[in-house]
């Protein structure tokens, strides 16, 4: 049994990983575009095929892992873009900027130890992607704009942004099959969560499920689930998108209703940090209804999938240490649960 009111999760800052992240970021000659004849960085594939292991660690939810990667990468990708050829300056420059957007998802990942920061490297990958020229990078780039916008706490700011970009590239992206359509429903999702992220209102509820609405006009007429640049866009996202709007503006029996919907199937296909997701947010409408067992369980099998995306990050054991605090005679299983994420227990 937990004794007394549960501890504050463990104020620790960001972990070290962050950190060398951060310092790459900064560092004088990449940022320069100074490259020594001794260090020539990489080829443009080499970079690519890290960036694809990259991408592969942070769907698996391996964000140690993705932390000590990225600091050579994000150095050497800069070194790259300076130095490239001028026919091969668009090039560099979108992989640059697709760097900078798996940068931003990651250190997105660690809440306010790393949101200033975040939003720096989100405004470069959108820099890099205008010099880049392609809107598929372009948008890419926007949605990562608008998450920081969100954690900045100015919503609809982001809103504004994703549905100006989204307006301003759908014809591009349209013209670009599976792949411009799965950036430009993702650009819908992110004002959708956006939007959530405002106070509560008929207005605010109805402009959320307006922009999955539309997302989901997008994914219908891509016709099926697909990772195209890293996205995981289809019919099912936008379901799991539904769901996690309906639990930020806390209606949880509707948001359980909306997960209710969700094919199996289909769940089962997406990506580890997805079904994480997922299983978390209908922990959050479990409690929400009071329903204290099941949220343990959707917990637990989150737990099971990614243990990174529960143990590591603080808006998830805020959950768990709101659950702990609800319980006044808490189970073997919360109590195990609580301790893995630091909580005495």
């Amino acid at each position: 049994m937990i004794d007394g009111p549960p501890d504050q999760p463990p104020a620790t800052g960001a972990p070290a990983e962050v950190l060398a992240v951060v310092d790459a970021m900064y560092r004088h000659d990449s940022l320069a575009g100074i490259v020594h004849p001794d260090e020539e960085p990489p080829p443009l594939a080499e970079l690519r095929r890290r960036l694809t292991y990259c991408c592969e660690a942070f769907q698996a939810c391996h964000y140690a892992t993705l932390g000590r990667q990225l600091p050579d990468l994000i150095v050497h990708t800069q070194q790259a873009a300076a130095s490239s050829a001028v026919d091969r300056e668009c090039e560099a420059q979108g992989l640059l900027s697709r760097v900078f957007q798996l940068t931003a998802s990651f250190l997105h990942k660690y809440g306010e130890d790393a949101a200033v920061q975040a939003a720096v490297v989100a405004d470069r990958a959108l820099s890099a992607a205008e010099r880049s020229a392609d809107p598929v990078q372009i948008g890419a780039a926007s949605r990562r704009v608008a998450k920081s916008l969100v954690c900045q706490n100015r919503p609809q700011a982001a809103v504004d942004f994703a549905t100006a970009a989204a307006r301003r590239l759908s014809d591009d992206l349209t013209t670009r099959g599976p792949l411009g359509l799965s950036t430009l429903g993702m650009l819908y999702l992110n004002a959708a969560i956006a939007a959530a992220a405002q106070q509560r209102s008929t207005a605010a509820v109805n402009a959320a499920t307006g922009y999955v609405d539309e997302a989901g006009d997008v994914a219908e007429q891509q016709g099926r689930d697909l990772n195209e640049d890293w996205t995981m866009f289809g019919p099912t996202n936008v379901d799991l998108y539904r769901v996690d709007v309906l639990v930020r503006f806390e209606d949880g029996w509707s948001a359980l209703d909306a997960a209710d919907a969700v094919d199996d199937g289909a769940l089962a296909e997406m990506t580890r940090e997805r079904r994480a997701q997922h299983h978390i947010a209908k922990a959050r409408a479990a409690l929400l209804t009071r329903r204290k067992d099941a949220a343990i369980s959707e917990l637990i099998e989150a737990e099971r999938l990614a243990e990174e995306e529960v143990h590591g990050r603080q808006s998830v054991v805020r959950l768990i240490q709101d659950l702990v605090g609800a319980t006044p005679v808490p189970s073997s299983q919360l109590r195990g649960l609580a301790e893995r994420c630091g909580l005495r227990a």
